[in-house]
């Protein structure tokens, strides 16, 4: 029952709130689903510590704090997955210089199998990693020391690159 009052209010407290995130959300994206996002994320993320931040005249800049950070880091991990992305498709790795729609479509057909030939923990973890997420954080996901997250993606991304091989030029 108790719970229940504090959902409730934590509701509430949100639907107060989310005119303010939404105007924040207008200084990162235009885009409504972006924005709708961002909130929605502000929202989640906060949940964990809103408690410490409930009758605090500072929630707001709180909130905005939190919904800064995770547009920074969602930049941040689109520009990485770019990044590897251009390494590993369209730089000198791989022989893609035909735009041929087939052989494009072999070509990320021979990286998920490649990907599939690992196991999942680590195939997930260098997912994560592409996404743009942190050793940190892929540590903590996975309840491992980010040494060992460091170790699985180098060899992860050492058995791809020996599966891979045929796509590099000479």
């Amino acid at each position: 029952m108790e719970e229940n009052m504090e959902h409730a209010n934590l509701n509430v407290l949100f639907q107060e709130k989310r005119q303010q995130l939404n105007h924040f959300a207008s200084q990162f994206t235009n885009d409504y689903d972006e924005k709708e996002d961002l909130v929605q994320e502000t929202f989640i993320r906060a949940l964990k510590s809103v408690h410490n931040f409930i009758n605090d005249p500072k929630l707001m800049t709180w909130l905005y704090v939190i919904m800064k950070n995770i547009y920074i880091n969602q930049y941040r991990r689109e520009k990485r997955k770019h990044l590897i992305y251009e390494e590993y498709i369209h730089t000198d790795y791989f022989n893609s210089v035909s735009k041929n729609l087939n052989e494009d479509k072999m070509i990320q057909d021979d990286i998920q199998k490649a990907l599939a030939s690992v196991s999942a923990d680590n195939a997930e973890i260098f997912k994560l990693y592409l996404d743009g997420y942190k050793y940190h954080e892929i540590a903590e996901a996975f309840n491992l020391p980010e040494g060992t997250v460091k170790s699985r993606i180098h060899q992860t991304r050492k058995t791809l690159q020996q599966k891979l091989k045929m796509y590099q030029q000479s």
